[in-house]
């Protein structure tokens, strides 16, 4: 098991530690509710420095991006993000990922940290024309300060204007008198803030200065725990429970990124699917009975019948219900559609939600 450069740091704080992705990750440092509820209402840390980052460069960078994702990268500008995926040859995905346009010729790109040796393999098995690639994944630390005073709390440790910065840019400036600093105004919570990549040497600093100046919110450590159950009310995607190598990206509903203007890896086959029409569909749903719906439980119809699994589930802390994510035909896919979910040989009655599950 691999360990974050600041493992000492939530060990101190008391942090429940537990294997993920290849790491040891900080799980929880208090309790996963009190933490959901502080990023939502207030501000909160997750050192997410597990996760991987690329720098691609070269006159040839942008092809070679253009290939292998997606999305159109070519619409980015200096200091614009782009989510995006990239497509297997097979129909399927080998990862989503963060694309940050530094400079004309000059990417970065955030993948999942359990992913990291196989996307860097994936892209330089692609790489056909020599473009400049390193990993910098053990270099970085990236701190995600998130919720309603996540800009105030760090506005106090910069010259940059946080506030008008528009969601997925970002800028590389000075925090905490530290250089060199990129401020991404980025999140996986959909409580907006900002997520911060440092050097590993100052993350120590860095991660200080954050709680000093948040200390007048009560800023909070946050961990794993619930960073699940902030995404999954957002109903963003977690790589290796709702997509992986075997799902579509269009059943997925990543139809929004994927663009067929240019081509790309297995553009044809996914266009083709489009045209025919899809199968199934990731959807949200939410308990009517009470129940909590847990990954790999059965969707089924009102006879018993197996329809699809859930991908992901959990207690919603704002809602105070069952809310999941899981794959269903597409007669089953439109809003207010009535579905179960197998508990224990229980069918507790569902039903499809249009996503996100929190507004706002």
């Amino acid at each position: 098991m691999k360990t974050i450069p600041l493992h000492q740091i939530h060990v101190q704080l008391g942090a429940k530690i537990v294997p993920f992705a290849g790491f040891e990750m900080p799980v929880r440092y208090s309790s996963d509710m009190e933490e959901h509820h502080a990023v939502r209402n207030n501000v909160g840390v997750f050192d997410v420095s597990h996760m991987g980052e690329f720098s691609v460069k070269g006159p040839k960078a942008l092809d070679l991006i253009q290939k292998v994702s997606a999305n159109d990268a070519s619409v980015l500008y200096d200091g614009k993000v782009q989510y995006s995926y990239l497509p297997n040859a097979e129909g399927g995905v080998v990862d989503d990922l963060l694309v940050y346009r530094i400079a004309e010729d000059d990417y970065m790109l955030v993948v999942n940290a359990s992913n990291i040796e196989k996307d860097w393999n994936w892209i330089q098995s692609q790489n056909s024309e020599g473009v400049e690639m390193t990993d910098l994944s053990a270099d970085l630390c990236l701190l995600a300060v998130q919720g309603p005073n996540a800009t105030a709390t760090l506005q106090k440790l910069t010259e940059s204007d946080l506030a008008s910065m528009e969601y997925y840019t970002f800028q590389i400036g000075t925090m905490a008198g530290i250089d060199n600093v990129v401020i991404s105004a980025t999140g996986y919570t959909g409580a907006g803030g900002f997520e911060i990549y440092v050097n590993k040497e100052n993350a120590e600093k860095m991660w200080n200065a954050i709680f000093e100046a948040g200390e007048e919110f009560g800023i909070k450590p946050v961990g794993l725990g619930a960073r699940d159950t902030l995404r999954l009310e957002k109903g963003f995607c977690l790589y290796g429970n709702d997509i992986d190598d075997n799902t579509s990206p269009l059943e997925a509903g990543l139809g929004w990124v994927t663009k067929f203007s240019k081509d790309f890896i297995n553009s044809t086959s996914l266009k083709q699917q489009k045209e025919a029409g899809l199968q199934k569909k990731l959807v949200g749903f939410e308990m009517i009975d009470r129940g909590i719906p847990r990954g790999h439980y059965e969707l089924c119809d009102a006879e018993g019948n197996q329809l699809g699994d859930v991908t992901s589930g959990t207690q919603s802390p704002t809602l105070q219900k069952g809310i999941g994510l899981g794959y269903v035909p597409t007669a089953y896919s439109k809003p207010d559609t009535e579905i179960f979910v197998k508990v224990r040989e229980r069918l507790l009655k569902a039903k499809v939600v249009k996503l996100p599950f929190v507004k706002g």
